[in-house]
């Protein structure tokens, strides 16, 4: 899962460094949905093991990845670092205030709240002001993705739970 998280961030970075602001609703449903969701998993793994910690260094992985890879990508590697950090802040305390209602109802409302956050502050960042039309559209993707990616990765988890019982 780590390291599906940071490639799925440094591919999205790499693609809006190359694409510009167009691509960044594609990627926000099939990668930053993606990102989302491995984010409820990771936390419900590392429960009480300096979650916030290791989720930055992943954050911070994909950002140096990114720039490594391509140093024209610099401005958008600081932008997903400072977005995903503030979003996945948020997603962690939602989806932890969460924690009584039903798994899918966690990953979902806590996605939300990450996406919105993301949709607004990584824009602004890299492209140098607040593109409304980009950020309504990155955020329905980034929900969408995240619902869709919740349905996937849950069904292989049932899947991989039920060949190993």
């Amino acid at each position: 899962m780590i390291y599906v998280y940071i490639a799925s961030l440094t591919l999205a970075n790499l693609l809006v460094a190359w694409m510009g602001p167009w691509v960044s609703p594609i990627n926000a449903f099939l990668l930053i949905g993606l990102d989302l969701t491995l984010r409820d998993r990771l936390h419900d793994k590392w429960q009480g093991q300096n979650l916030s910690l290791r989720m930055g260094g992943m954050i911070l992985a994909a950002g140096l990845l990114s720039f490594a890879i391509n140093s024209s990508a610099g401005i958008i590697a600081v932008a997903s670092f400072v977005a995903f950090t503030v979003s996945q802040m948020l997603d962690a305390l939602v989806y932890q205030k969460m924690i009584r209602f039903e798994k899918w109802k966690r990953v979902n409302g806590s996605n939300a709240v990450g996406a919105g956050a993301d949709s607004v502050i990584f824009p602004t960042i890299a492209f140098g002001g607040l593109m409304p039309e980009i950020v309504a559209l990155q955020f329905a993707a980034k929900v969408a993705g995240g619902f869709v990616w919740s349905l996937i990765l849950d069904s292989l988890s049932r899947n991989t739970n039920n060949t190993t019982a």
